[in-house]
């Protein structure tokens, strides 16, 4: 069982949902972004996404690019974002870590040395939101074996027909994005997206766990009603871009993840 199965059978047996946030490594500095990051769980934080900056953040928006750009520009690169994951390991061993990024810094790194190093700094899951299941021999088999979850993103356009493959090699949970475009540009309505959850459960036994446009603790607790958690990231990032301090932003963490498992 890994560890995003396990904080799943946790969270079942208190009757919560999950609350899952994503914050940019190496945003708006590497200690600055650390510190928030090792915070996280305090806060109530059930999974941790840890967002990879590049150069090329084609599926996101100004919030999390301007991130990106930060990190970048702070000297963030991938082996500095493993080295988050080491940290948070070094002080709690149950928090899952999910990396969330695009597949070139993984190719340029080597499949096989990115996964060992993963694996050892303690992550448990990957999304990248640039390879599609007709790839998955380039790193999501790959992963599996090396007891990485992947995580796949369902969409509104995931239809009927497509939805079986997306699903078929997916593990740890699916993340449903609940709006075409990208990410951090609307609110999300609960009732528009309780039937594509209902759709996508009909389908598989993992969790299913909705993404994009939640903004407070209020849309976090309607969308974690009709599924099985809520993802929050551009408005905690937007409150680092603001430069907010680590505890004002940990303390909006406290009250999206409050709200999460008041569902």
């Amino acid at each position: 069982m890994s560890r995003i199965d396990a904080k799943f059978a946790q969270l079942r047996a208190e009757g919560k949902k999950a609350f899952v946030a994503y914050v940019m490594a190496g945003d708006p500095d590497y200690e600055t972004g650390l510190e928030l990051v090792k915070a996280l769980p305090d806060a109530g934080v059930d999974i941790i996404e840890l967002g990879m900056p590049f150069t090329d953040p084609m599926a996101d928006g100004t919030t999390i690019q301007l991130a990106g750009q930060r990190a970048l520009e702070a000297g963030q690169d991938l082996e500095k974002t493993l080295d988050y994951a080491r940290a948070v390991r070094e002080t709690g061993d149950t928090t899952p870590i999910v990396m969330m990024g695009y597949y070139n810094p993984i190719y340029s790194r080597g499949v096989d040395a990115f996964l060992a190093d993963a694996k050892a700094a303690g992550v448990d899951g990957l999304i990248i939101v640039d390879l599609p299941p007709e790839e998955d021999d380039e790193l999501c088999i790959p992963a599996q074996k090396a007891g990485i979850n992947f995580i796949r993103l369902a969409t509104p356009t995931t239809d009927d027909k497509r939805l079986p493959t997306v699903l078929q090699n997916t593990s740890g949970f699916v993340y449903y994005v609940s709006m075409t475009g990208i990410t951090g540009t609307a609110d999300v309505q609960a009732d528009q997206v309780a039937p594509e959850v209902a759709r996508i459960k009909a389908q598989t036994d993992l969790p299913v766990i909705v993404g994009f446009g939640i903004k407070t603790p209020e849309a976090a607790e309607s969308i974690a009603r009709i599924a099985d958690g809520a993802v929050v990231g551009s408005a905690i990032v937007e409150k680092v871009g603001a430069g907010q301090s680590v505890d004002q932003v940990t303390a909006f963490v406290k009250s999206l993840a409050d709200g999460t498992h008041r569902a």
